[in-house]
């Protein structure tokens, strides 16, 4: 079975979607850059930061700060944010710490995310939602892009599929945060996720 090419579904939706409202989950300015690029010379949207995977209140607030920035500068999208809700990641990564990046626990938060995003979209009359995670390389838009389907059923709200990795969008995340001096992190953001960075950069000799 060929895999989707959810790039080129994306682009054939926005093909009919002029003026249509996106809620597009943002999990940091730098990869909410190219997204944005993509997305909101067609549709207005508004970047939506629900990030309760956040280590700490200080990462949350930087990161929010920088994606606010981001959007005053450009234009290119309002931004809509919860609050910092640590609590809603604790619950859904506990029993699920052990877990390696990229497995259990990350799909777990990824559903954390993306039906919040859902729950927004439908209660704010949002045509569509999507998210900024299937910028990165290191993230599986397959997983990410069914989940996002399953929220879509669940809340009544059409989910845009996206996979923004795709025609360099990563590189060009990276050329966009350079040129906005974005503040660029190395982890995802939660607590696990960065000891496992840390890890690694001290068995690399990095540290």
């Amino acid at each position: 079975m060929n895999a989707v090419n959810y790039d080129a579904v994306m682009r054939k939706a926005l093909e009919d979607a002029a003026g249509k409202r996106l809620l597009l989950h943002a999990c940091c300015a730098p990869c909410a850059s190219y997204c944005l690029t993509q997305t909101s010379p067609v549709l207005q949207v508004t970047a939506f930061f629900y990030n309760p995977n956040m280590d700490s209140a200080g990462e949350y607030e930087r990161r929010l700060h920088e994606l606010r920035r981001l959007c005053v500068e450009t234009g290119w999208a309002q931004v809509l944010e919860t609050g910092y809700r640590s609590q809603d990641f604790e619950a859904v990564a506990a029993g699920f710490e052990a877990e390696k990046e990229g497995g259990s626990r990350c799909e777990r938060c990824f559903y954390l995310r993306l039906n919040e995003t859902a729950r927004q979209a439908k209660a704010g009359g949002y045509d569509y939602f999507a998210t900024t995670l299937t910028v990165s390389p290191m993230k599986n838009a397959a997983l990410i892009n069914r989940i996002g389907r399953e929220a879509a059923e669940r809340f009544g709200v059409e989910y845009l599929p996206t996979d923004f990795k795709k025609r360099g969008g990563y590189l060009q995340s990276v050329a966009l945060s350079k040129e906005y001096g974005l503040y660029r992190q190395d982890y995802c953001g939660c607590v696990y996720s960065g000891r496992e960075r840390e890890a690694y950069k001290r068995s690399h000799g990095m540290a």
